[in-house]
């Protein structure tokens, strides 16, 4: 069954959560600490080496020219990757004048804590420069990414050389690059690829003597909080009719996965690169904030303009819990 779905982050990309966020699960909570039993955690970390090179990899030339994951796996003749037609004319889409409920895609024209948490994701994948998108989150290290599973790890190996990017504005980085000291991921997508559990994390390394949260801030995450709710999904999706130099949302109700019976979904047109961004619920469009419960995952063939993301439950606080105590 799973040639016939794209993967989203493989699919999308897409990031978000400030500071004063969170945790929650079924409701908000604060943060809590790691637990000493659970699901194992699939973690790697990044030489010092390669954290100081991908410090000074990641010029304006090469993040403008990354290619979405997903692009890179069709090329490759990954068929089951290949991303959704978005609607409309193969052109950038034109910023709408407002934010609106609800949204199937287009540039978030607000401002909010959500413009400096979501990020794109830069890395090099099989020795090509790839992205995703990412989103800052509350936690104990001031210092975790929410992103995708794929968009840490794909068909056996980790991606080197990743930096999260938080407010990137076509090739700057008004806020730094983050560069990950740690990615990790759930078991499930370490030992099968199992698109429900498709779900990454990273732990970046401090910038100028700051942690990523005390910089762009983080938004709350939840748990275990249920389905058909009204969602906010963030991205900066990078193919066709996208150009990857802007944020984009899609807003409304959610539904439960037909198919994969875990899953969320949500009406999107967002395209490759916006793989790992964040679906926020309980989202205010005046302060930018919300609660984490998905990412941006994958679409199914058949079903364009629809994207899918797994539900955060035991496995994904299991892996925030890792990384926030890493």
């Amino acid at each position: 069954m799973r040639r016939h779905r794209t993967a989203a982050g493989i699919l999308l990309a897409v990031g978000a959560l400030f500071s004063g966020g969170l945790l929650g699960t079924g409701t908000a909570t604060a943060a809590t600490p790691a637990s000493a039993s659970g699901p194992s955690v699939a973690a790697r970390t990044a030489p010092s080496a390669e954290q100081h090179r991908a410090r000074t990899f990641w010029t304006a030339e090469r993040m403008r020219a990354a290619t979405p994951l997903d692009v890179l796996l069709t090329r490759k003749a990954a068929k089951r990757l290949t991303a959704p037609e978005a609607a409309g004319p193969s052109t950038t889409v034109e910023p709408t004048a407002a934010a609106s409920f609800p949204q199937a895609g287009g540039p978030w024209t607000g401002s909010g804590t959500v413009v400096t948490t979501s990020g794109r994701v830069f890395f090099t994948f099989q020795g090509r420069t790839a992205s995703c998108t990412g989103n800052a989150v509350t936690s104990q290290n001031a210092s975790t990414v929410i992103t995708a599973g794929h968009c840490v790890k794909y068909q056996g190996s980790w991606h080197t050389n990743w930096v999260f990017v938080p407010g990137y504005n076509n090739g700057n980085a008004p806020y730094g690059q983050w560069t990950a000291a740690t990615t990790l991921t759930t078991p499930q997508w370490e030992a099968s690829e199992d698109m429900n559990y498709d779900i990454g994390a990273a732990v970046v390394a401090p910038l100028n003597g700051k942690k990523l949260t005390s910089v762009v801030g983080a938004q709350g995450i939840q748990f275990n909080g249920g389905y058909n709710k009204q969602m906010y999904s963030f991205g900066f999706p990078a193919a066709s009719p996208y150009d990857g130099t802007k944020l984009i949302y899609c807003s409304g109700n959610s539904s439960k996965d037909f198919l994969l019976t875990q899953d969320h979904g949500l009406a999107c047109n967002m395209t490759g690169g916006s793989s790992g961004g964040p679906w926020l619920t309980g989202f205010s469009e005046a302060t930018g904030t919300g609660l984490q419960v998905s990412v941006n995952s994958f679409g199914y063939v058949f079903l364009p303009n629809t994207m899918f993301g797994p539900y955060f439950g035991d496995e994904a606080k299991a892996l925030y819990d890792k990384a926030q105590a890493s």
